[in-house]
């Protein structure tokens, strides 16, 4: 790393003074070293100019921030980090090193110290990263600390003590990164969900997300689209001079289609990353007293909501969130569906029809004890039962499409064995029914079958994390990829009626995936006009 220190001596007007630091030994010198050189008594005003490739433009002049990174709360051991121009004087400071400093990405056991009270802190290891191989591209330190709440709030201190030090914001260190190009956009967000991810499947796919393999799919469009949108432009400044072929836009024309294609069939992924990442919204409804607390709280393996033979006793909706088979399901309990006088029930009726028809999946529970003896009876009976609950409030008439429902007969210990047995037999050879669990909420009776069809159909929501093409996991990807879509469609509208037109839809479309990668630029697009074309040459 390089630091010219520019002197302007106002005695001597033709004399410039520069001090090339990096003839000095190596961590001889730091910012704050600088600062002082500069501000020292009877010293001509100085400038630090940096020549150094490793940290990117903005970077070099950034405030060096600290936080502690490994996460609240007692621990055994907590991880402090340091990133910015002042780290090496932070870990002089700190750690009591007067001559070099430690090689690179090796842990060095040191005292902590306070440098202005001159107290040992603790005893840790300290760990250091030079630009630009670190997390955030910038110089770079770690203090491996014992985790006692007293230890960290004393490091902390002392570090809010050396000049040119001040505490992380959220998130800063992971801006930083994407600032110094270490991460993109989307592998930001893959990190973020790595960090809040509860359940297996989540950590997977988020793993996969901040590996960049979502960041890559949507670079090579990216790429594909600058090549696109250069072939317009050029086709459109240099057709006349014949320097471009007419073939050029035939094969523009192709690779829009072929964009668009790979865009529709991307979006069209039933939401399963989306899923995944939030969790797979999934609602017990049903008649009053049909047990369906009994199986939130059996789920929950908790008392989440108030069990009672009073019926009406749900009024509003309960939520838990729960970890099935390693997919994140959001499980909520609502009011019983009954025509009701009671202004509060009525309401709480609403909100329980508002929740199935925003549900991925609905536990529709029946109380075995009202289902007929006779097969075919019950069977009418369910359907009936079914339309009832799953009809929509704008449309009665209007059902859920069949397979965002599952069929939960509750109370079997109420049935006899044999007609037990039977139900379950002939239930499932009848067609037009969902698929029908009969359980216990009392006895835990077929409970471990009904968590095995309830945990197939999350996964079959939710999908392989690790297979296939990456899904999308947030909202707003969705949104600029269905604007970049219709970007394209405008570029296929106006291609022969104005091709001016039709290139701005290009462009539209490049800027709507920026978005996502948070990437945008257009030195990229002239610099394929040049190569492909050579214009100018």
């Amino acid at each position: 790393m390089r630091f010219l220190v520019f002197a302007y001596l106002p005695r001597v007007v033709d004399f410039l003074l520069f001090l090339d630091f990096s003839l000095f030994p190596r961590g001889f010198v730091c910012l704050s070293t600088i600062a002082s050189f500069s501000n020292h008594r009877g010293m001509p005003p100085c400038r630090l100019l940096s020549t150094c490739d490793g940290v990117p433009p903005g970077l070099a002049d950034a405030e060096t921030i600290f936080a502690l990174s490994s996460g609240h709360g007692r621990c055994g051991v907590a991880v402090i980090r340091v990133s910015g121009p002042a780290s090496a004087t932070a870990l002089r400071c700190m750690a009591g090193l007067t001559r070099s400093l430690p090689p690179p990405r090796t842990a060095l056991l040191r005292s902590i110290t306070d440098s202005q009270a001159k107290e040992v802190l603790d005893r840790g290891l300290v760990l250091w990263f030079p630009a630009p191989h670190s997390f955030t591209g910038e110089d770079s330190v770690e203090f491996h600390i014992h985790g006692g709440p007293a230890v960290v709030t004393a490091v902390l201190q002392a570090l809010g003590s050396v000049p040119g030090m001040r505490p992380a914001e959220a998130g800063e260190f992971t801006r930083r990164a994407f600032q110094a190009g270490k991460l993109g956009l989307t592998e930001v967000e893959g990190l973020g969900d790595l960090i809040h991810a509860e359940t297996e499947a989540q950590r997977r796919q988020a793993l996969r997300q901040m590996s960049g393999e979502l960041g890559r799919l949507y670079q090579d469009w990216s790429h594909r689209l600058k090549r696109c949108l250069a072939h317009v432009e050029a086709f459109i400044d240099f057709s006349e001079d014949e320097l471009i072929e007419d073939g050029v836009l035939n094969q523009v024309d192709r690779s829009v289609c072929t964009l668009q294609a790979e865009m529709v069939r991307h979006l069209k992924d039933e939401r399963r990353g989306e899923r995944l990442r939030s969790g797979v919204q999934v609602v017990i409804a049903g008649a009053t007293n049909a047990g369906k607390s009994s199986l939130l709280n059996t789920l929950c393996q908790r008392p989440a909501a108030i069990v009672s033979p009073i019926a009406g006793t749900t009024r509003d909706v309960v939520e838990t969130a729960l970890d099935i088979g390693g997919f994140p399901v959001l499980l909520s309990d609502t009011a019983g569906l009954r025509d009701s006088l009671d202004l509060v029930e009525r309401e709480g009726v609403r909100r329980a029809r508002e929740r199935v028809e925003q549900a991925d999946l609905t536990l529709v529970v029946v109380d075995c004890a009202y289902l007929p003896t006779d097969v075919q009876q019950a069977a009418a009976f369910l359907q009936g039962h079914l339309k009832s609950v799953l009809q929509t409030q704008e449309q009665p008439e209007t059902a859920l499409p069949a397979d965002r429902y599952l069929l939960v007969l509750n109370k079997t210990d109420l049935v006899p064995e044999d007609q037990r047995q039977k139900l379950d037999r002939e239930l499932r050879q009848v067609s037009g029914l969902p698929p029908v669990c009969l359980i216990s909420c009392h006895t835990n009776e077929g409970l471990q079958d009904f968590l095995t069809v309830l945990h197939s159909n999350v996964k079959t929501l939710c999908g392989d994390p690790l297979s296939g093409a990456p899904t999308l996991t947030q909202a707003r990807h969705r949104a600029h990829l269905q604007q970049c879509v219709a970007a394209l469609a405008q570029y296929q509208r106006y291609r022969d009626a104005d091709l001016a037109l039709a290139a701005e839809g290009v462009r539209l479309a490049l800027t709507s995936l920026g978005r996502i990668t948070g990437r945008v630029g257009a030195e990229e697009i002239l610099d394929i006009i040049f190569k492909d074309f050579c214009i100018g040459k």
